[in-house]
């Protein structure tokens, strides 16, 4: 452009709101599946009261010596159905027993077993369904066929029968073992439904494109990828597993009664359940709330995890 004499050049200012509206044009990275539910999570109240619930179970089963000074083990028949007084706010069992430090140092078995079992389902679940849903073909119909064999055994029924065999060796690791060789199957089935969608996705087509092994796609992308509904189902499983334990130990062929669990003190409360009812009351709440924590965490991490939940 010429320059002429005696003229002068301007330039205009630079507007602060188009700068601000060039740069809201600009499109954001997309968040991650786990940052969509997080946020998603963060607002919901019932996420935080099932988070205090769980974390209290938790910290209750680590550290009962925190909560309780008594010993549940410590029991006195002059006390047998006595009313709750200083240090024993929920009284005594039939036995003489301090019904608060029992619930207390219940919540250690019944949540261990919880956890354990859960590890252990996801663990075998994971692995069947993942190697099913990946490579299928023969392993697909090996795999499904024993799935279908194992999922067509109730949980509680193929637990009492194999407890049976165990009478002198009743551990909370027998407990665990027996119920996640019939409890895995869930997952299992889940997991092959979702690998089977996720591995035809483009990343994965070209990490193979790349060269790399199968084993490692599948451990790198596609089992990462297809963990949200296993997320799920674990913590609806972990209070199920819970319960289960409860179950078995009430019908005294779970854990052994040296071993201080919700269910053994539920199962010995009911002989006093007309002239006392509150001996049965309290471990039947403290499993009550602790399995509904995990339930209603399950509903929500669905909700978060799962758009179309969100929707309806």
């Amino acid at each position: 452009m010429p320059n002429y004499p005696h003229q002068e050049h301007f330039v205009a200012d630079v507007d602060p709101s188009a700068q601000d509206r060039a740069a809201a044009q600009t499109p954001a990275a997309p968040l991650s599946q786990w940052a969509v539910a997080w946020s998603y999570l963060r607002r919901r109240p019932l996420f935080w009261v099932s988070a205090a619930l769980i974390l209290l179970a938790v910290l209750v089963a680590a550290f009962p010596q925190l909560f309780s000074s008594g010993d549940p083990r410590a029991c006195d028949l002059a006390r047998s159905l006595a009313g709750p007084e200083s240090g024993h706010p929920f009284g005594f069992d039939r036995q003489g027993c301090d019904i608060y430090a029992r619930t207390v140092y219940g919540a250690r078995a019944s949540v261990t077993v919880g956890v354990l079992t859960t590890a252990l389902v996801v663990l075998l679940g994971t692995l069947v369904g993942a190697v099913a849903g990946y490579f299928g073909g023969v392993a697909d119909a090996v795999l499904s066929r024993l799935t279908d064999v194992f999922f067509a055994v109730p949980l509680v029924l193929a637990a009492i029968v194999v407890m049976q065999m165990f009478r002198d060796h009743r551990t909370i690791l027998t407990v665990v073992l027996v119920l996640g060789i019939f409890g895995w199957t869930s997952i299992a089935r889940i997991t092959r439904g979702t690998v089977m969608s996720v591995k035809n996705e483009e990343y994965v087509t070209a990490a193979r494109a790349m060269g790399q092994p199968g084993w490692r796609t599948l451990l790198t992308h596609i089992i990462p990828n297809s963990a949200a509904p296993i997320v799920v189902y674990a913590t609806v499983a972990l209070g199920t597993f819970i319960v289960a334990e409860a179950t078995l130990s009430f019908l005294g062929i779970g854990l052994p009664s040296t071993v201080v669990s919700w269910g053994g003190d539920i199962s010995a409360a009911r002989s006093s359940l007309r002239t006392k009812p509150m001996v049965l009351f309290y471990p039947s709440a403290a499993l009550a709330l602790t399995v509904l924590s995990f339930i209603m965490m399950g509903d929500v991490v669905r909700d978060a995890l799962d758009p179309k939940a969100r929707k309806r």
